[in-house]
């Protein structure tokens, strides 16, 4: 997400180097590589001009204290204006109601609403052992009921009924009814979009709001709208009583401008975003960590959180013990951590959490450790018998072939595993040796499309 401006502000602190202060001068080529960037990354013309003049403001006459490079001394300027342009802090949901907590999900058709309740519906049940009930009011479309039946069930949370013929406000009332006589902590209500705004779908959103009084109400918009997104959130923010927005597809090919926009246009915080298709596919915004990742500093909190959520602790702990040994790595070992980086959300995922110098290898990991290949690698190993695998040695010409029918691949393929295998194995040993620099060297090797 907002790679260009991330390459843009690159090229321009090395322009800045060996400078003994920030000036007018010095600074104007960089506010315009700034402008050009944000404005080519789709944020809203009046959001950059306040952005840039705001940078300004505080840039200019400032010293370029010890070791801060006139570039670095520039980065952080931008950094701390990025974080205000977002929100400045993390904006959690609010419970300090009377159970249930409801929150009302609304936006366009086509946002993601129905898969965002899901979400959330399961961030919540895991993360804060809520217990969680949803419910559908778009009776326009029947799949959409279906839909969040469906996904429901997926997230791991409790689904309300409801038909085509009856009406949103009965629907979402009845909800609230059953929420409150079974226990339930949140109720979420996912709301009628249409393809474009229309007064009808506006009017049925207010008088759900008024007979409910959500805690929360989430405008859900999709960050590939670009300025549209800008737009369509100002018209609900006007309707509704917002209380926070969710930027859903911000993995995708979106330009990423919304999220710079939609917070400082609405004046609601980005409480969450989306990011794949998958049900875990959700974060908390922190317009820090945000700012962070624009700038290429990356995101090694968020990335310690993920791998203290995901990785199985005893798993870690005999991987570590085999690393300063440098000895009992097996295929067993090889199969258990590719399916750790898989719960992380893979490869591409962890890099882009890693600051910007690992930006080069994350582009030439490109899909590498796609789910696809992954239960590849994974049916390989599944082939093997467990002599096999704790001693990979004995993999010859008869075994291959026997190893790669059973796993439906060619035999090149049992040969490329067995070569990542090898070179994990040296990183490894260069790691018990205290060798971080060649282990880094190392991970080329590892996966393939990167060299």
């Amino acid at each position: 997400m907002l790679d260009n401006l991330t390459q843009r502000l690159a090229k321009v602190v090395k322009t800045l180097r060996g400078q003994a202060r920030l000036t007018d001068d010095n600074i104007q080529e960089m506010l315009r590589e700034v402008r050009v960037a944000l404005l080519e990354a789709d944020v809203a013309l009046p959001v950059v001009k306040e952005f840039i003049a705001r940078v300004k403001e505080k840039a200019v006459g400032q010293e370029v204290v010890g070791s801060l490079t006139p570039g670095q001394a520039l980065v952080g300027v931008v950094h701390r204006e990025l974080t205000e342009l977002m929100g400045g802090a993390k904006s959690e949901l609010n419970f300090a109601t009377t159970p249930p907590a409801v929150i009302l999900m609304a936006g366009l058709q086509g946002a993601g609403k129905t898969t965002t309740t899901a979400k959330l519906g399961k961030w919540l049940r895991e993360r804060q052992k809520k217990k969680v009930l949803a419910v559908s009011c778009d009776v326009y479309r029947p799949a959409a009921i279906e839909q969040l039946k469906t996904v429901a069930a997926q997230a791991g949370i409790d689904f309300f009924p409801s038909e085509v013929g009856q009406k949103p406000l009965d629907i979402a009332r009845a909800a609230l009814d059953y929420a409150k006589k079974h226990y339930h902590d949140v109720l979420f209500v996912d709301t009628a979009g249409r393809l474009a705004i229309d007064e009808a779908m506006m009017a049925e959103v207010r008088e759900l709001h008024a007979a409910l009084k959500p805690i929360e109400s989430l405008f859900v918009v999709d960050a590939m709208l670009g300025q549209d997104a800008v737009n369509t959130a100002k018209a609900f923010a006007e309707t509704l009583p917002l209380t926070g927005i969710v930027l859903t597809k911000l993995d995708g090919d979106a330009r990423g401008g919304a999220a710079l926009s939609v917070r400082h246009v609405t004046g609601k915080p980005l409480k969450f975003a989306g990011i794949g298709e998958k049900l875990d596919g959700i974060e908390e915004f922190h317009p820090e960590r945000m700012a962070s990742r624009i700038l290429g500093m990356g995101d090694i909190l968020g990335l310690v959180e993920e791998a203290h959520r995901s990785v199985d602790q005893e798993k870690a702990q005999d991987l570590v013990r085999k690393m300063k040994s440098g000895k009992g790595f097996d295929l067993n070992d090889f199969k258990d951590q590719i399916g750790q980086m898989r719960k992380m959300g893979g490869l591409s995922s962890m890099l882009e959490k890693l600051p910007a110098q690992f930006g080069q290898m994350a582009q030439q990991a490109g899909g590498a450790m796609e789910d696809k290949h992954v239960r590849r690698i994974e049916g390989v190993i599944n082939s093997m018998t467990p002599a096999e695998r704790a001693k990979p040695e004995l993999i010859k010409a008869s075994r291959k072939r026997r190893i790669a029918a059973g796993a439906g691949v060619q035999v090149q393929e049992v040969n490329r595993l067995l070569n990542q295998f090898e070179q994990t194995q040296k990183m490894m040993k260069q790691f018990s040796k205290g060798g971080m620099a060649k282990m880094m060297r190392g991970m080329k090797g590892v996966l393939p499309g990167m060299r």
